[in-house]
This record gives structure tokens, C-alpha cells and sequence, in this order.
């Protein structure tokens, strides 16, 4: 018969007994696993050729921002001339003009682009009937599919010297304007055409990421007290906050690219002091009047600022505590 001390201290020694560690499952050899996942692999081909043929191969070609490169001589036997490209881009008043115009068009974008996805994704996330979400949704999504060239002429029909809005207010007795040719307002009419035709398509990132929100964290804030608005900021916002930051710093990457379509369209419409952008520079200066090295420099100028960017707007991110693009390494 065991005494109650007997039990205790039996008792005891079960509980400080060691554990046995937990074995670590053994890794797979490369080869095995390639062939475990080779379906995926084969299925994420086609992208990675995409990237390599027509965004990482290029890069071989900024080395034409150190040559007096000729198109018909080639890379090997072009003039090496160091840093004198640079020089003479920076010395050219039309790129600092491009620049201005392409820094002015970026802020109004993202001051008002980049926030309508996002409104426009919790407006849809808002309504109750499940058919007039899909239907909202994909009339929204359709403009994306339309051509630069299509929009602008729809623009150019609406608010254009000869469209509806001039011969509405001429008709009410107020002055026609034609805020296609407008200088001042060229940057905001970018802008609207851009909302007008990307913002259903960028909300389907935000939405996905609404959905991953759990169901219970409303139900308590609602438990809670807490309102329609209340639930919006403190449980809506923080939940799609990683995503917007994301999104944030990748589009900080294309900060000196608004568009090349977009702006060589309307470009002569309001004139190059007011319309050339970096794109459309690199292309008359570069294609047209075969300034192929200081073209080159500022496609390269472009990518360091870009690249410097992002990583920069990264390491903010994880100052703030947010993971960003990638996860910190010292975590």
C-alpha cells in the first residue's frame, strides 16, 4: 500500500521529469523537393520568364549610360565615356522640367489614387446583398481592360474644347473650358483618368484582405459598444494596414514612372513644359533624336531611385513595427 508521501513525491517526480526533446523532421534533398513541387514550380514558369526576358535581361543595356553608344557599332565597340552622359542630363533644362512635372503628377496620384481603392473596397465590403456587390464589382472592373487611347477619347468627348461639359456651360451663360488643354490642371486630369480606370481593379487586393479579417473581432467590438465607425477604425483599418503598407512602398518604387501612354497621348495638348514627363523624355530625347547614353542615364537614375526607395520606405516599416515588404531579418 503506498503511504500519501510515497504518492507525493511519486507524484513530484512524474512532473520534473524530463521531457524527451521533439525530434526535428529531416529535411528533404533539393532534388526531392523540386520534384515534390514541381506542378507549382511548372505552373510558376511562365511569370519567371516574363520577369527574365523583359525586366532582367535589360539591365544589361544601362551600360550604355557609360558609352557614346551607336545602335549600328553595338555595346562592345561603343566609346567608353564614363560619367559624361550624366553630365549632360543634368545639365539639359528639359529634364528638370520632366522631372518637376513627373513629381507633381506622382503627389497628386498618390494624394488621390491611391486612397480610392481603398475606399472604394470598404464601400463594397459594406453592402449587404451579395448579387449588387458582384454586379458593382464588375462594372467597376471593366475599365481596366480599355485602352489609353479609348479613354482619352472619352475624356476628350466629356470635358474637350467640343465635348458635353464646355457646351453645357456655354449654354447656362458661363464661359467655355477646355480643361484638356489646361497646363495647371494637367496633372489632375492624369489623375482623374487613372481613378476612373484602375481604381475597381485595385480593389481586389483590399478586398481579399478584408475577408481575411475574422468575423469574431467584429462580433466583439460590437459586444463592446462599439458602432459602425468605431468597428471601421479599430478593427477594419488595422486589419488591412500590412497591405496598404505594402502596397505603399512598392508603389514608392515607381514614384518617377506615372505612365507613358498615358501622358504621350495628351503631351502636345498642353504642351512639353507642362506635359513631358521622364518616360516621354527618355523617348523623344533617346528613340527620335538618338541621345541613346543620356537616355540611358536617366533610365538608370530612375531605377537607383526607385530601388533606394522602396528598401528606404522598408526599413521605415520596420522601424514602425510592420513587417513591409519582407521580414526583418534580426526578428
Amino acid at each position: 500500500m503506498t503511504t500519501p508521501l510515497e504518492a507525493v513525491g511519486s507524484g513530484t517526480a512524474r512532473r520534473t521529469r524530463p521531457e524527451t526533446p521533439a525530434v526535428a523532421p529531416k529535411r528533404l534533398p533539393l532534388r526531392k523537393r523540386l520534384w515534390r513541387d514541381r506542378v507549382m514550380l511548372l505552373l510558376t514558369l511562365p511569370g519567371l520568364v516574363y520577369f527574365l526576358v523583359f525586366h532582367y535581361v535589360p539591365l544589361f543595356g544601362y551600360v550604355a549610360a557609360f558609352q557614346d553608344y551607336q545602335p549600328y557599332v553595338g555595346f562592345l565597340d561603343s566609346q567608353w565615356i564614363g560619367l559624361q552622359n550624366f553630365a549632360t542630363m543634368l545639365g539639359d533644362p528639359r529634364f528638370w522640367d520632366a522631372v518637376g512635372n513627373t513629381l507633381r503628377i506622382t503627389l497628386t496620384q498618390l494624394v488621390l489614387f491611391f486612397p480610392a481603392p481603398i475606399a472604394l473596397a470598404l464601400l463594397l465590403n459594406s453592402v449587404v446583398s451579395e448579387k449588387l456587390r458582384r454586379f458593382v464589382q464588375s462594372v467597376v472592373y471593366l475599365p481596366h481592360f480599355i485602352g489609353w487611347v479609348i479613354i482619352v477619347s472619352i475624356f476628350q468627348q466629356i470635358i474637350g474644347g467640343a465635348g458635353v461639359l464646355p457646351n453645357v456651360l456655354e449654354s447656362v451663360g458661363l464661359p467655355r473650358y477646355d480643361m484638356m488643354t489646361d497646363p495647371d490642371t494637367f496633372p489632375l486630369l492624369v489623375t482623374l483618368q487613372v481613378i476612373w480606370k484602375d481604381c475597381g481593379w485595385g480593389t481586389i487586393i483590399f478586398l481579399a484582405a478584408l475577408l481575411s479579417i475574422p468575423a469574431e473581432l467584429y462580433e466583439a467590438a460590437a459586444m463592446d459598444g462599439a458602432g459602425r465607425w468605431r468597428r471601421l477604425w479599430h478593427v477594419t483599418l488595422p486589419g488591412i494596414t500590412p497591405i496598404i503598407i505594402l502596397l505603399l512602398i512598392l508603389n514608392l518604387g515607381s514614384i518617377l514612372s506615372v505612365g507613358f501612354e498615358q501622358i504621350l497621348l495628351q503631351r502636345d495638348a498642353v504642351g512639353p513644359e507642362s506635359g513631358e514627363v521622364l518616360d516621354t523624355f527618355v523617348y523623344f530625347n533617346g528613340v527620335q533624336d538618338g541621345q541613346w547614353g543620356p537616355a540611358a542615364a536617366v533610365g538608370l537614375v530612375k531605377a537607383v531611385v526607385g530601388a533606394a526607395l522602396v528598401l528606404g520606405a522598408n526599413k521605415v516599416a520596420h522601424l514602425l513595427g510592420h513587417e513591409g515588404v519582407y521580414r526583418n531579418a534580426g526578428k
